[in-house]
C-alpha cells in the first residue's frame, strides 16, 4: 500500500473510532433523561438543562476526532 491510502485508512479510523464512543454516549445520556422524565415529570427544566451540557460534552470528544482526521489528512 501506498503512503496516501495509508493516510486515508488512518483518517477514516481516527474518526469512526473517535464517534463511537460519543455515540453511544450520547444515546445512554438520552435513555436516562427520558426515564428520569417518566419518573419525575415536574423537573423537566433541570433535567433537559443537564442532558443537553452532558451532550455538549460528548459532542466535543466526536469534534476533537474529526479535527484530527481532517489534520491526518491534510497536513501529515
Amino acid at each position: 500500500m501506498d503512503p496516501e491510502s495509508m493516510k486515508f485508512l488512518a483518517a477514516g479510523l481516527a474518526i469512526g473510532l473517535g464517534a463511537i464512543g460519543p455515540g453511544i454516549g450520547i444515546g445512554i445520556l438520552g435513555m436516562g433523561a427520558m426515564q428520569a422524565l417518566g419518573r419525575n415529570p415536574e423537573a423537566r427544566g433541570a433535567i433537559m438543562t443537564n442532558m443537553i451540557l452532558a451532550i455538549a460534552f460528548a459532542e466535543a470528544i466526536a469534534i476533537y476526532a474529526l479535527i484530527v482526521a481532517i489534520i491526518m489528512v491534510f497536513v501529515v
